[in-house]
């Protein structure tokens, strides 16, 4: 019965507010709810007590963060109080496993929160995520589509200037990290305008496409055929234009056999050929 109550409110589309600022008697009722018992919310809390981690178990933070979607889940969206403090807390923990569990759920807590709780809540969270180390970074890159897909539009354009910043990494031989912004930004397509595809979106793809390692550029191909293919469908055909342009300029012609091997692979991904009509001089 606790269970179908939590899903009511989470799927309830009713706006929800938070007082940004508590009495230590409001603090205190601030983690009161009716779901669970109140003292086992209590324990979980305190859990997470920073000198609690170092003197009971060190690995305890790093369990609480893992735990925390499903708390969230049961507890419901109108409960999102009790746990936001905590959430805030184990965001900033000084271990960055803990960081790191937290940017692996950070898409399925919107999920639960809904977007008004999303944007205020944990957009600044996911912020500090994407200045954090390589192993706390990766987890909001894996699902960077589906955390910026619940963002409103607006919101949702502001990141379009930090993806470039994936390309570069703490350590230069972490292919995987290239690969997977790929791989994302693929995914990425259907979110973005054809204007912000060209203008934000192009220029990493080609990036990615001259990669050293193979396995980032065969990725590549396919994201610049889907590219192509996004553009082409679009109602301005400038820009599918421009692009297979720039392709032929870039690759086609490469003094370079390499350059005109990727050419041929990309081609190759999408049956690129059937869109070289649109272009001059092939």
């Amino acid at each position: 019965q606790s269970m179908d109550s939590t899903l009511h409110y989470i799927h309830n589309d009713s706006d929800l507010s938070t007082n940004s600022s508590f009495s230590p008697e409001e603090e205190r009722k601030s983690k009161v709810q009716d779901v669970v018992p109140q003292a086992l919310l209590d324990q979980y809390l305190s859990m997470t007590d920073p000198s609690r981690a170092q003197t009971v178990d060190t690995e305890i933070a790093k369990h609480c963060a893992y735990s925390l979607p499903g708390v969230a889940l049961t507890l419901g969206r109108q409960n999102w109080h009790c746990l936001k403090d905590t959430y805030e807390t184990l965001a900033s923990d000084m271990q960055w496993k803990v960081r790191r569990t937290l940017a692996f759920s950070i898409h399925e807590l919107a999920v639960i929160l809904g977007d008004q709780l999303t944007a205020g809540d944990l957009v600044p969270v996911f912020n500090g995520f994407l200045k954090d180390l390589d192993e706390v970074r990766i987890g909001v890159l894996k699902h960077l589509h589906d955390f910026l897909k619940l963002l409103h539009v607006d919101k949702r354009r502001e990141y379009l200037y930090q993806l470039q910043e994936f390309l570069v990494t703490d350590n230069s031989r972490n292919w995987r990290f290239r690969a997977e912004l790929a791989e994302q930004l693929i995914l990425l397509l259907d979110l973005y305008s054809a204007r912000d595809i060209y203008d934000y979106l192009r220029p990493i793809a080609f990036s990615l496409c001259a990669d050293k390692v193979s396995s980032v550029r065969w990725i590549s191909y396919k994201l610049v055929s889907e590219m192509v293919k996004k553009l082409y469908m679009a109602s301005t055909p400038t820009f599918v234009v421009d692009l297979m342009n720039e392709l032929v300029e870039k690759f086609c012609r490469c003094h370079k056999w390499s350059g005109r091997q990727t050419f041929v692979f990309i081609c190759q991904v999408k049956c690129l050929f059937i869109y070289i009509p649109f272009v001059s001089g092939v």
